[in-house]
């Protein structure tokens, strides 16, 4: 067994080990341990080197903002406090990310690139304000590849930005062509991140699917999705007496639906997930109602979640509640059943979605916009409608119930349109995760690392075993099973100089580093460019001949502290003025 442990351990440290030195990180130990399925040659397409490295990845990730994302900082702050904390845990996160994939990548084949198709955190969520806006993240369009296919890449990827004749199948038509495999991933690199600012003990995760093609998306968005995610078998079961069951279907019919699937199940045994809060009433305030009117129990903050005895929270976290989908026995020996319903995020959503083929679910969704003022029934109609027709703002008028306000209709017709030119199905009354990728055929691998507990898997957190010694544990899921992976990792600096390895290079300046005095490298070029990206995407207007312009006065004051914009401009005139050849893709607004 140790020779077995030995050789396990080599060959983790043999395919993973340039993200193990950029991290500054020794591997002392890995568990493997199958939840579904059963060890195979080829568990995922990425092939199992490069899936090893990708769950790496994402328990680095995990890692590095339990460690250095001031976990529990914002307890007891105002909303801008909080607001500050969560971007700059939302920062460690999103950069521990793009550096990891960045070394992961040097070893895909010559021809193959990942490429974010969707990314968590493009605009505030509800309950924040404007002001407040996007936190960093690793967004549509950001290219992992060799030298060669990444620049073959990126200038289609900035003409998908720029050129409005050049759309999303003139895209894929040329990949195809030029014979490159692109793999696409939707991110959300720190889903919680408010319970995890606040120091909630359970819920914060770093979460990569990573597709076998890229999302029919082409530009870079995020919306809210209405999702109801039930059994398989359910859906089946309706379809055999020819009723269809999505996210429209009255909810009487679904509990019709789960009953006849489920034979002398009650309807208080039906246990239904959905976000909460005084937020959320006025979009699905009526679907909580309709539930309660039925008999169904609505999963309230603090329910304990059998099989993992923790405790569930419903003010956020749409994605890992769908691990749990199906029914259970519970303590009586009686027949439950635990579904999700309600709306999510579009990343969120699109990634619990793409669970469904793995955990044998069925999830229906529903465009939405990102107005909270209309009920979940009525809203779906606003993301149907023509904003160039003539009549818009009368059946905008219908919808709402009322006469729009100018603001309103040019506000909704915005909306719609960066729907509409991000390649969303607009017009479609329902979709599925189908409806999102070039081929019918698609496969997922669904990366998740836990950087605490989380209470509907049941996997741990981030565990320290002595000091600078770390237990993280991940899991990888695929059509062919579920493994759930700990790694045992010592950090091979003392904590102080392993917080620079983890921070951003801006800021680490802004934290005290001379840039100045510091050697310079030609990566901090590209290194700079992706912290902007990630940082601060408000600020980036893509030019032609791959060159970026950027404007610091796009960002808010709330966003990034009008000190730390004015540093980062003095550490961008510094490198153009001193470096300009390996900083010519740069022009300061």
């Amino acid at each position: 067994m140790e020779i077995q442990r030995k050789n396990r351990v080599a060959q983790w440290v043999y395919d993973t080990r340039s993200i193990l030195g950029r991290f500054h990180l020794w591997l002392e130990d890995v568990e493997e341990t199958w939840l579904r399925g059963e060890p195979a040659a080829e568990h995922s397409f990425v092939g199992s080197s490069l899936e090893r490295a990708f769950i790496v990845s994402v328990a680095v990730t995990s890692l590095g903002t339990r460690l250095f994302g001031r976990y529990g900082e914002g307890k007891g702050l105002d909303k801008a406090g909080i607001n500050r904390i969560k971007k700059d845990a939302d920062a460690i996160s999103a950069y521990a990310l793009s550096e990891a994939l960045w070394y992961l990548t040097r070893a895909l084949p010559e021809n193959h690139a990942v490429m974010i198709s969707l990314g968590e955190g493009l605009m505030p969520k509800a309950g924040e304000t404007p002001e407040m806006g996007s936190n960093p993240l690793l967004g549509f369009g950001r290219v992992y590849a060799r030298p060669q296919v990444a620049h073959f890449l990126d200038r289609r990827v900035h003409r998908l930005l720029n050129d409005p004749g050049y759309e999303w199948r003139d895209f894929w038509r040329e990949i195809q062509a030029a014979g490159i495999t692109v793999w696409g991933g939707a991110v959300d690199t720190l889903e919680n991140t408010s319970r995890f600012a606040k120091g909630a003990p359970t819920g914060a995760l770093s979460v990569l699917h990573l597709f076998d093609q890229p999302l029919k998306v082409a530009r870079p968005y995020e919306g809210y999705m209405g999702a109801l995610t039930l059994p398989e078998a359910v859906v089946r079961q309706a379809a055999e007496r020819s009723v269809l069951i999505d996210y429209l279907t009255p909810r009487e019919l679904v509990l019709d639906a789960i009953r006849a699937t489920y034979p002398g199940i009650e309807p208080d045994h039906v246990h239904v997930w959905t976000l909460g809060g005084p937020s959320r009433e006025h979009r699905i305030g009526k679907l909580w109602r309709t539930w309660r009117e039925l008999g169904v129990h609505l999963v309230e903050d603090g329910w304990t979640i059998p099989g993992t005895g923790m405790q569930a929270f419903n003010e956020s976290g749409t994605y890992a509640p769908a691990y749990h989908v199906g029914p259970f026995t519970g303590p009586d020996g009686a027949r439950n059943l635990f579904l999700c319903d309600g709306y999510a995020a579009s990343a969120e959503a699109m990634q619990a979605a793409s669970l469904d083929p793995i955990l044998g679910n069925y999830t229906s969704m529903c465009l939405f916009s990102s107005k909270f003022t209309v009920p979940y029934d009525r809203e779906r109609f606003i993301m149907q409608l023509d904003p160039e027709s003539g009549d818009f703002a009368a059946r905008l008028g219908q919808i709402l119930e009322r006469d729009a306000t100018p603001a309103e209709i040019e506000e909704y017709r915005g909306i719609i349109r960066n729907a509409r030119d991000a390649g969303m199905p607009v017009g479609r009354r329902t979709m599925t995760v189908d409806d999102l990728f070039p081929n019918k055929e698609w496969h997922v691998l669904a990366l998740a690392g836990s950087m605490l507990p989380d209470p509907y898997s049941g996997t741990p957190g981030v565990e320290q075993v002595e000091p600078g010694v770390y237990r993280v544990s991940s899991r990888a899921a695929t059509r062919k099973g579920i493994l759930q992976v700990t790694l045992t990792l010592r950090l091979t600096e003392p904590l102080d100089t392993m917080r620079y390895v983890f921070l951003p290079l801006l800021d680490r300046f802004y934290a005290g580093q001379d840039y100045r005095t510091r050697a310079v490298k030609i990566s901090d070029s590209g290194r700079i460019r992706n912290e902007l990206e990630t940082l601060a995407s408000e600020a980036l207007e893509y030019l032609a001949d791959d060159r970026i312009r950027v404007d610091m006065d796009r960002v808010d004051d709330e966003v990034l502290s009008p000190d730390k914009k004015a540093l980062i401009l003095e550490v961008l005139r510094w490198y153009k003025t001193n470096h300009p050849i390996w900083f010519r893709w740069l022009e300061i607004g």
